[in-house]
């Protein structure tokens, strides 16, 4: 790490030269300060995600600062991941689906991405990945876009019943079912019931997932901005969901349901109480986050009259190294997909968490 902090980067069109270095744990306020005064600022650029995803996953984390003098122009989350699936990538951010360097200007997001791709060297990565909401101010030669996925945000008003009647007429259909079912939302404390939620549905799509103290990890770190809202029929558990709020925006991320959310329309019924308990509390934004194109997920939240947004997610092989396979469809994950499916609950339970790290 000592070439990229010793790094010095002209700053042309700005006074004064931009300096890139690591974060250092001292900095931690000023870090967060700075992502939560920027426009585009997420909730996945906050500091705690250093913890979270070093402690409980293991990963090397690099968060690189942008100063110019001492002020701080710019950030980027970095973490180190390496998969027998994937090779060896330097993501910003891996599990999350926004990061990217957050600038004040062009001069200091062209240092934090050098400044990264030097540190990709460095480390002896495969590759360098950078997952942007927004579009890059700067234009990065030799990047290949990657395009398998798009985002979904829509405002939300101030009114519950309007926020009902925005809701396309069969959508509304399916959330009355819920209501007509009997199904109550309740706030969690706890992950417990999420997790056991995420632990069968996550199996059933054939997809390994992290363990309990993963989701307890972001709860305590973000505590009611990690907010858990189950849903349950007669003291049953019927599906659970995990949101992110920030700022005035909500973000529904880590959610599902089995066999009860399927029969009596919980995952329906969820995602309406999340969007309207936010409503309540003032919250303006809806982001139903990424979905691969044409997927499930993704109609699903099209029939909620969210209309796709294009991501600007990055990536660049280093030299001699080729990129990483993206492609879920491809045999090789397939199979996996429907090996994974037949595993009993307690497998997956116990191997997931091992792999789960490894999928960024």
């Amino acid at each position: 790490m000592a070439s990229v902090e010793a790094r010095i980067a002209a700053a042309p069109g700005a006074a004064g030269e931009v300096a890139v270095a690591a974060l250092e744990d001292v900095a931690v306020a000023s870090w967060d300060a700075y992502v939560d005064a920027h426009p585009g600022g997420t909730f996945y650029h906050l500091s705690g995600w250093r913890r979270v995803i070093g402690d409980t996953l293991g990963h090397r984390l690099h968060y690189l600062v942008a100063r110019r003098d001492r002020d701080i122009v710019g950030v980027l989350p970095l973490a180190h991941v390496s998969s027998w699936l994937f090779g060896s990538k330097l993501v910003s951010l891996p599990f999350l689906v926004y990061g990217g360097p957050l600038a004040s200007d062009v001069a200091s997001e062209q240092a934090l991405v050098d400044a990264a791709w030097e540190l990709a060297n460095d480390l002896r990565v495969d590759a360098l990945e950078l997952r942007g909401r927004d579009a890059p101010a700067v234009e990065r030669e030799d990047w290949q876009t990657v395009t398998s996925h798009v985002t979904y945000r829509k405002p939300i008003e101030a009114d519950t019943d309007a926020n009902m009647k925005a809701v396309p007429r069969k959508q509304r259909a399916m959330i009355r079912k819920g209501i007509k079912a009997g199904l109550v939302a309740e706030i969690d404390d706890d992950v417990s019931r999420l997790y056991a939620t995420l632990l069968e549905c996550k199996r059933n799509l054939g997809t390994p997932f992290f363990n309990a103290r993963y989701l307890a990890a972001i709860k305590q770190m973000f505590g009611d901005k990690a907010e858990v809202l189950t849903v349950v029929k007669d003291g049953q558990t019927v599906c659970s969901v995990m949101s992110f709020i920030y700022r005035d925006e909500i973000l529904p991320y880590y959610g599902g349901g089995g066999a009860l959310a399927r029969q009596y329309y919980g995952n329906d019924f969820m995602y309406w109480s999340v969007m309207e308990r936010a409503c309540q509390n003032g919250i303006r934004v809806f982001d139903y986050g990424r979905s691969q194109r044409g997927s499930g997920p993704a109609k699903f939240k099209e029939h909620w009259g969210f209309e796709p947004s294009e991501l600007h997610y990055g990536i660049r092989a280093l030299p001699g190294r080729s990129l990483p396979d993206h492609n879920p469809d491809s045999p090789k994950y397939r199979q996996f997909v429907k090996l994974w499916k037949r595993l009993p609950l307690p497998v997956a339970g116990v191997v997931g968490p091992y792999l789960a790290r490894r999928l960024p």
